[in-house]
């Protein structure tokens, strides 16, 4: 319990962090700031060129999330297993970060197919369509639409969660945990 996990743990925070964040900002600033762009052919390319961008980032922040959410569990097993909270936590955890995960690339692929649109139609912002906008880029900027918003509350769960962890590991939490979940070993045989 006193071995130190500040590197996994740092991963997992930071990453979840920059996951969060900069998806929210993307979605407020980046597709905001698009969306009053003049020309409506630039509104939808604009918004692609800045996701593009922040899709390096974003994989590195994730990729540093899950790393660190490994390193986590396995510093944490015993306490998965043992203490009462803890194992439901990390399901839930686990199964948000799973949605979370293909939400975002469910997005990259959506975002591409209006990418690829370039200046073909007009869009009226980064994820509304306009009447011209063809069909199929239509449907994926309302997916997009959808999904611009369900990232960043799925990330903030995963944070919230991850604040409950941390909560778990109070001492009198912990004791208060393993006993519970042993007395409830006990009375199930």
């Amino acid at each position: 319990m006193s071995k130190n996990n500040t590197v996994v743990r740092s991963m997992h925070d930071l990453g979840a962090a920059v996951w969060l964040g900069g998806t929210l900002m993307g979605d407020v600033g980046l597709n905001g700031a698009a969306s009053n762009a003049a020309d409506k052919q630039e509104r939808a390319k604009i918004a692609s060129e800045g996701w593009a961008r922040w899709t390096p980032v974003n994989a590195v922040a994730i990729g540093a999330h899950l790393i660190g959410s490994v390193g986590m569990l396995l510093a944490n097993r015993d306490r998965v297993r043992d203490q009462s909270g803890v194992t439901a936590n990390t399901v839930v955890k686990t199964t948000v970060t799973g949605l979370a995960l293909a939400a975002t690339a469910y997005s990259r692929v959506l975002g591409k197919k209006i990418e690829a649109m370039g200046t073909a139609a007009d869009s009226e912002a980064a994820t509304t369509p306009s009447e011209s906008t063809p069909d199929d880029v239509a449907a994926a900027q309302r997916r997009l639409q959808l999904l611009q918003w369900a990232i960043p509350a799925l990330t903030a769960v995963i944070v919230a969660l991850g604040a409950q962890q941390g909560e778990q590991q109070r001492p009198e939490q912990v004791r208060e945990g393993l006993l519970k979940k042993a007395r409830s070993r006990r009375w199930s045989r």
